[in-house]
């Protein structure tokens, strides 16, 4: 990675940044990944480039949902795979969720590239890759209709990070519980999803995994009082006041 001072005001930023990058030099990531990235800082700074406490109850709400559910999958794409390897291995050993790649642009050697990064971060067993486990939602009309009968066809539960608002929809009405990681709470994957996670995935990967690892230490009574108590429309209401507060504060202030 290049020389980033870490006083920089814009550090972490631009260590994202970097990791893109050299996840496009690696063949993982897609020229339309770097654009979609660009969209969603935007949003970040609207956040304060900070897990705010609604991500936060997202994120339980979403580990509690995760530890009930009997099929959890995490499915991953390149920028995914760039930005969180590492948190991918631990989710991976850590928990019980598989991990499959799903790409909106479709590509069978993009897809071996990422898997094949994947495990050199410590993931054991890729979904994804392989003709002979292919199925389809067919109700998607993108390339990503394509999932691991293993994996997402059979899964109760779908986290998605970065995800595309088409397949969102869809998986939703094929009855799978869909937990988003989504910067823009407008979209319509935050929109559609059960539970919204309205954060940036390097942040909200390590709390995630704490989260799963506290409450599979948990009674099922408290793991339901936990969903049972989460509402996503409140919630991203909330997110988007806080976004909001932040624009009327630098509004004042430019004044």
């Amino acid at each position: 990675m290049k020389d980033i001072q870490p006083e920089h005001p814009r550090s972490e930023s631009l260590k994202i940044r970097e990791k893109l990058a050299k996840g496009l030099e690696k063949g993982l990531v897609s020229p339309a990944g770097l654009a979609a990235h660009g969209r969603g800082e935007a949003f970040d700074y609207l956040l304060g480039e900070k897990t705010t406490q609604p991500a936060k109850k997202a994120i339980r709400t979403g580990a509690a949902s995760i530890v009930k559910a009997e099929e959890p999958v995490f499915s991953v794409n390149g920028n995914v795979s760039a930005l969180v390897p590492d948190e991918i291995g631990r989710l991976s050993k850590e928990t019980d969720v598989k991990i499959e790649v799903n790409l909106f642009h479709e590509s069978k050697e993009r897809e071996k590239r990422i898997a094949n990064h994947l495990k050199n971060h410590g993931v054991e067993k890729v979904l994804g890759t392989k003709k002979e486990h292919s199925a389809e939602i067919p109700e998607i009309q993108s390339g990503r209709k394509t999932v691991d009968k293993r994996g997402q066809k059979i899964a109760d539960t779908i986290v998605v990070p970065l995800e595309d608002g088409d397949r969102t929809e869809k998986l939703v009405k094929n009855e799978k519980k869909v937990i988003s990681i989504d910067l823009n709470p407008l979209s319509r994957t935050a929109q559609s999803s059960h539970i919204t996670i309205v954060d940036n995935i390097v942040r909200t990967m390590p709390l995630l995994i704490e989260e799963i690892k506290d409450l599979r230490q948990q009674s099922s009574n408290k793991i339901n009082e936990i969903i049972k108590g989460y509402e996503n429309e409140k919630n991203l209401e909330k997110v988007t006041d806080i976004m909001l507060n932040t624009l009327k504060k630098e509004s004042k202030e430019g004044d």
